[in-house]
C-alpha cells in the first residue's frame, strides 16, 4: 500500500520505489492504543493500513478536545514534535484495531540524502498536510456544524458509525445532543 502512494507521485524511479521497504517497520495497535501522548518526542511516521486514529489535546479545563481524525492510507505523526524533536502536545490514539508500517526520523533523513526525488517527495506530503490542516481551519471556521457533518459524511461515511459520539461530536465542535440532532435530520 505505502509503495502505491509513493508511487502515485510520479517521481521515483522502480530502484528509488524499493528503497523505504528496507527502512520500513510493520506495526500494530489495539483498539485504544496510544501512537504517542502528550509530554513524549515524537521519533516515527506511520502510514496507516487500516484503521483509524483520533488526535487530541487536553484543553486548559482538562476536557479532551478531539481536532483531528486520521484514516488508513494517510501517513500519522505529531508532527511538530517530529520536525523539532521536542515533546507534544497531543495524544493519537487508535479508535479501532490499526496495521501499519513506521519509519523512524533517522531514516526519513536518510532517504531524504539519498536522493533529490525523495527530498520532493517529502516536501509534497509536507505540502498536503498544511493544506488539509488550513482546509480543517477553514472549515471549522467558515461552515456551521451541518456543512462540517456533511463534509465527513461524505468524505468517510464507512468511519461515522465507528467514531464514538462524544469523539465525533468534539471533533465537530458541537454537543453530543446537537449531534444527535444532525444525526437524526439526515437521516429523515
Amino acid at each position: 500500500m505505502i509503495k502505491e502512494y509513493f508511487k502515485s507521485f510520479d517521481i521515483l524511479s522502480p530502484e528509488e520505489l524499493e528503497l523505504p521497504e528496507s527502512l520500513l517497520q510493520p506495526k500494530t495497535l489495539k483498539k485504544g492504543d496510544f501512537f504517542i501522548k502528550a509530554g513524549s518526542v515524537c521519533k516515527e511516521v506511520a502510514f496507516v493500513s487500516s484503521g483509524f486514529f483520533r488526535s487530541f489535546y487536553l484543553s486548559s479545563s482538562g476536557e479532551e478536545v478531539t481536532y483531528c481524525l486520521l484514516f488508513n492510507n494517510s501517513f500519522v505523526t505529531a508532527y511538530s514534535s517530529f520536525i523539532t524533536q521536542t515533546a507534544t502536545e497531543e495524544n493519537i490514539q487508535a479508535l479501532a484495531d490499526v496495521e501499519m508500517m513506521t519509519i523512524s526520523k533517522q531514516a526519513v533523513e536518510q532517504l531524504e540524502n539519498t536522493s533529490p526525488n525523495w527530498m520532493k517527495i517529502m516536501k509534497m506530503i509536507a505540502e498536503r498536510e498544511y493544506i488539509n490542516l488550513e482546509k480543517r481551519i477553514f472549515l471549522l471556521q467558515r461552515e456551521n456544524a451541518e456543512k462540517r457533518y456533511h463534509d465527513l459524511l461524505n468524505n468517510y461515511p464507512e468511519y461515522l458509525k465507528l467514531i464514538p459520539l462524544n469523539y465525533l461530536a468534539s471533533y465537530l465542535g458541537i454537543t453530543q445532543r446537537h449531534l444527535s440532532r444532525l444525526r437524526r435530520s439526515v437521516a429523515n
